[in-house]
C-alpha cells in the first residue's frame, strides 16, 4: 500500500477508453487525477438497478444500461455490493452482455465492503426500508480478508466479460460509527487501513487501475487520506448547492493539489433538491425539517425566475470546484439518461448564481466559477 506523500498531478496519460472520444466538446472526458482514466462529466450510479426505494422491472433496468451506453462515451457505471445486496452488479453485467458492449467501451467502479449473504429474515437487515423486494441480505466486511472477498464476489456477480477497474471502500463512516468505544474505533480504523492494503495489492497485480473511497461523511475521507495515498474519492450528500462548507472546499482543493480525482454524488440529496420526497435516504418531516422545505421553495422560485431547471443548477454547481471531475447521477427512468447528460452543459446565466448568493441560498464567499 502506498503511503501518503506530497505530489502534484501527472500529465494526462492515454487510456483505451479515450479512443471513443470523437471530438473536443464541452463534455469531453477528463482525466481522473493521476490515474490516466478518462471520465465524462456525468457518470451513472446503479443503485436503481438494485431496487432502491422501489422495484424496477427487468426491461426497464436493461433499457437504463442501454441508454447510458448509447449516450455516454465512455459509459461509466458506479456500482456496489451494497446496491440491492449485489443485485445491481448482476443486472449491470447481464445487460452489458446482452447488448454486446465491448469491454473497452465501459468503465465500472465497484465500491466494496458489503458482502451478499442469504436472506434469513423477511426483509434485509443492512438498510431496512431502503431496498425493495430483495432476495438476499448484505453484511459489512471491512478488513484485509473481507475486502478481497467482496472484490471476488463482485467480479462473480458482474460475470464474464467485464470487471471493475475502479474500486473503493464503501461506507467507511458507517463502519467506524459502529464502534462503541474509542478503543474499538481505533481497531476498526486499523481494519480499514488493512482493507486498503488489500486493494493496493490488487492494483499492483494489475487487477484494478485505481483505488478510492466513497463516504457520506467527508471528514472520514479526510481522515483516511492522511494515512492512504488515494487515487480518487467520491463525496456523497456533501458538496451541493444546499451544503458546501468552506472546510470541505479547502479539503477538495488539497486533494486536487495532490492529484486525487473527485467524483461528486448525491448532489440532489436523494432527489429532494429537484422535488423528490427523500432527503439523504430518509423522508424529512414537514414539522421537524421545515428549514429544508423553506430552502427548496426559495430555490425553486429563483429557478422559475430565470428559467433554469433545478437539476441543471445542482449538477453544474457540483462540478464547479476545481478537482471535481464528474458528477454521479442515478435514475430509474431510461428516458432521462440523455437529459441527465445534458445537465452538465446547459447554459445558465451568471445573474442566476448571483441571485442565489444574494438570497443566501449559496454562501456569499463561494469562490469558484461564475458563482
Amino acid at each position: 500500500m502506498k503511503l501518503v506523500t506530497d505530489s502534484t498531478p501527472d500529465k494526462e496519460q492515454g487510456n483505451p477508453l479515450s479512443l471513443y472520444s470523437a471530438t473536443m466538446t464541452a463534455s469531453e472526458p477528463r482525466v481522473l487525477g493521476k490515474t490516466g482514466l478518462r471520465l465524462p462529466r456525468i457518470v451513472f450510479g446503479t443503485s436503481c438497478l438494485g431496487n432502491l426505494f422501489q422495484v424496477i422491472q427487468d426491461d426497464t433496468r436493461h433499457a437504463i444500461v442501454s441508454e447510458v451506453v448509447r449516450h455516454s462515451i465512455p459509459a461509466v457505471f458506479d456500482s456496489a455490493g451494497k446496491y440491492g445486496a449485489g443485485l445491481a452488479l448482476e443486472v449491470l453485467g447481464d445487460s452489458l452482455r446482452k447488448l454486446h458492449v465491448p469491454p473497452a467501451r465501459v468503465l465500472i467502479s465497484n465500491k466494496l465492503g458489503w458482502y451478499r449473504v442469504p436472506l434469513r429474515e423477511g426483509q434485509p437487515t443492512f438498510e431496512p426500508g431502503v431496498w425493495a423486494d430483495l432476495r438476499h441480505d448484505a453484511e459489512l466486511r471491512i478488513s484485509y480478508e473481507g475486502i478481497i472477498q467482496c472484490f471476488e464476489q463482485g467480479c462473480a456477480l458482474i460475470g464474464p466479460g467485464y470487471t471493475s477497474r475502479m474500486v473503493s471502500v464503501h461506507d467507511p463512516d458507517q463502519f467506524l460509527d459502529g464502534a462503541k468505544t474509542p478503543w474499538e474505533r481505533t481497531q476498526r480504523f486499523k481494519s480499514l487501513v488493512d482493507a486498503y492494503r488489500a486493494l493496493f495489492e490488487l492494483k499492483a497485480k494489475g487487477n484494478v487501475d485505481a483505488v478510492g473511497i466513497g463516504s457520506k461523511n467527508w471528514r472520514v475521507i479526510r481522515e483516511v487520506s492522511e494515512r492512504v495515498d488515494l487515487d480518487w474519492v467520491m463525496l456523497a450528500c456533501s458538496l451541493t448547492l444546499f451544503s458546501h462548507p468552506r472546510e470541505l472546499l479547502d479539503f477538495v482543493s488539497h486533494l486536487h493539489s495532490r492529484g486525487v480525482g473527485v467524483i461528486n454524488s448525491a448532489v440532489f440529496h436523494s432527489g429532494f433538491l429537484t422535488g423528490g420526497a427523500w432527503f439523504d435516504y430518509r423522508k424529512p418531516s414537514l414539522h421537524d425539517d421545515s428549514h429544508l422545505y423553506v430552502w427548496r421553495d426559495s430555490f425553486f422560485r429563483v429557478c422559475r425566475r430565470f428559467g433554469v431547471r433545478p437539476a441543471d443548477a445542482c449538477v453544474q454547481f457540483g462540478l464547479a470546484l476545481p478537482g471535481v471531475i464528474a458528477v454521479a447521477l442515478n435514475t430509474g427512468k431510461p428516458e432521462r439518461i440523455k437529459d441527465n447528460i445534458q445537465t452538465a452543459t446547459q447554459e445558465i446565466p451568471s445573474r442566476f448564481w448571483r441571485t442565489l448568493k444574494e438570497e443566501g441560498l449559496v454562501d456569499r464567499d463561494y469562490p469558484f466559477a461564475s458563482f
